[in-house]
């Protein structure tokens, strides 16, 4: 990489003091990451609870005589200045703090959120965005607005939607034609041929209806074995009838893929992704277009894929993926016979990243934002996918609807629409708010059937986002 090329011929300061709102795992990893981190510096943390923010800076292993508790931005400015820390259960206070050149927003709230985000934009602040429930909501409108405000909005480098938009960016810029993008299921589905068994690895909780671990039938195994040519759709439909009682995609994981789509303009294939069960190699045969084999309509499209992998092989750790090819017939032997892994016509391969490290890597994004004034995403930030919801259960007037973790609801993926009686709701303006009638399991939710919180900003400013964008 050349980072540090870039920061020592043009950085416009020495040093990027970051403030950090939401010291859950994510912003705790960059707290414990930045006393090895060059040029960056952990100023500032803040989270509702008093406990969390000084406990970031208590793993990162900070001389807590060196840390102060504070309640003003006054306080923390002086702080600051004289070289201590800051720690506050205030959040409200971190983008008017001066010596904070950005704010890291991962409180994971939605109204949270836009608040602080706006706080930070007027402040004159550099925004990077963790917060996907946020981002999904109104991210187009933030970074519009950080634009007009003469700073910046990004995503973040460790998050996957993140990386894949970095993947996708870098890929076109050397003239790769995306067939399709993605990221990988933080679970793997690890089958063990010999006991004919297949279990998750994830360090999530599994729950009811889903088991840890299935056994496959002798007559099923065939199913499991490597795609043969030609059978692509047939394998995968039965793939995913045979593992569908192990966890599945949640809500985040559409959340993700939506952002990343706004961001590049790549299509989600349908409503709720394909969600292939698929090894490493699969990839280039099932992401690809129908004409070669593959599953897909068009090229540029985006989903999800779960690691099928034996427990000696390795997965795709989490990290993200493109199936590209070159358009020049040379370019693409040199893609696909060098190492890379093709489909079986060697008209597409498979590149993939087997790693994120969450806040561990966040780093490159606050210092190309704070040292560059550049962000990480790409120029084409468009509200063109909403996330929406429906009601997995009966829901009850009067209910309060849970976050992209609640089990009271799934997902869908469909066309943004905007803030109108009948239309589809946002899924993140749903959250933390109360039925207005009663839902029936299996109905998509609609913003007749929410109450909308009286002064809301993160209402106002998606009903901006929609006369900005989709009117």
């Amino acid at each position: 990489m050349v980072y540090h090329h870039l920061y020592a011929r043009f950085a416009k300061i020495e040093e990027v003091n970051i403030g950090i709102i939401g010291a859950g795992n994510y912003g705790t990893a960059i707290v414990t990451q930045s006393p090895y981190t060059p040029r960056l510096n952990v100023v500032a943390v803040a989270d509702i609870s008093l406990d969390a923010a000084r406990g970031a800076y208590e793993k990162a292993g900070y001389d807590m005589a060196k840390t102060s508790y504070v309640e003003t931005a006054e306080e923390a400015q002086l702080h600051i200045a004289e070289g201590r820390s800051i720690y506050t259960d205030r959040p409200g206070i971190i983008g008017d703090i001066p010596a904070v050149h950005v704010v890291c927003e991962s409180s994971g709230s939605p109204e949270g959120g836009v608040t602080y985000a706006l706080q930070a934009i007027k402040a004159g602040k550099h925004v990077a965005m963790v917060t996907k429930d946020c981002d999904v909501a109104v991210g187009p409108m933030l970074k519009q607005m950080a634009k007009d405000a003469g700073v910046i909005y990004t995503p973040v480098d460790g998050d996957q939607h993140g990386l894949l938009i970095q993947f996708y960016e870098w890929a076109k810029s050397v003239g790769l034609t995306v067939l399709s993008g993605g990221k990988a299921t933080d679970g793997e589905f690890v089958y063990d041929e010999a006991a004919g068994t297949v279990s998750i690895k994830t360090e999530k909780k599994i729950h009811a209806p889903f088991v840890e671990m299935i056994a496959v039938s002798q007559e099923d195994r065939k199913w499991l074995s490597m795609i043969p040519k030609g059978q692509t759709a047939e394998y995968v439909t039965r793939r995913k009838e045979i593992l569908a009682r192990l966890p599945q995609p949640g809500a985040y994981d559409l959340c993700e893929i939506t952002v990343a789509a706004n961001y590049t303009g790549m299509t989600p294939a349908v409503d709720t992704l394909v969600h292939a069960p698929l090894r490493i190699t699969e990839i280039p045969i099932v992401y690809c277009e129908t004409a070669k084999g593959g599953v897909f309509e068009r090229s540029n499209t985006i989903d999800l894929a779960t690691c099928l992998r034996r427990p000696d092989e390795s997965g795709l750790g989490g990290g993200v993926f493109l199936v590209v090819r070159c358009d020049n017939a040379y370019s693409n032997h040199i893609l696909t016979t060098k190492g890379q892994i093709p489909n079986y016509d060697e008209t597409a391969a498979v590149i993939y990243r087997p790693y994120h490290l969450c806040g561990v890597e966040t780093a490159t994004s606050l210092l190309m934002a704070g040292l560059l004034g550049i962000d990480t995403g790409s120029d084409d930030y468009r509200p063109r996918y909403d996330l929406a919801k429906v009601a997995a259960r009966d829901i009850m007037t009067g209910e309060i609807f849970g976050n992209d973790h609640s089990p009271m609801m799934t997902a869908r993926i469909i066309p943004a629409v905007p803030v109108a009686l009948g239309n589809p709701a946002c899924a993140h303006l749903l959250t933390g708010n109360r039925a207005k009638v009663d839902i029936p399991a299996g109905t998509l939710i609609t913003y007749d059937m929410v109450d909308e919180p009286e002064g809301s900003t993160l209402w106002n400013i998606r009903r901006l986002q929609d006369r900005t964008f989709l009117f």
